[in-house]
């Protein structure tokens, strides 16, 4: 699978790994996503992944593919923390 698609479900999993954190009581932890919270949680964060989207496309238009390659590690790890946090709350169904 390409690396550009690889990038585009991982943005899509932030999405809803922090949206669905959020039902359970987790906490935006990024001050910049929580500046743009101000409008609601869904619409910052759905800013948030229309800017990294945007950035991602910058990218491709420029023909830097290793960057999208080291942002997607980033983002691969920031959805397992979502995950780890999810299970870790105390609104988790589980735990």
């Amino acid at each position: 699978m390409g690396i550009y698609q690889v990038f585009i479900y991982l943005q899509l999993l932030d999405l809803l790994t922090t949206l669905l954190g959020f039902r359970v009581g987790a906490v935006e932890a990024s001050p910049f996503i929580r500046l743009m919270m101000h409008a609601g949680p869904a619409a910052g964060v759905i800013a948030s992944k229309v800017l990294a989207l945007g950035i991602g496309a910058l990218c491709v238009y420029m023909n830097k593919a290793h960057i999208i390659r080291w942002i997607s590690y980033w983002y691969g790890g920031l959805v397992i923390w979502n995950l780890m946090v999810m299970l870790a709350s105390p609104g988790h169904a589980g735990g």
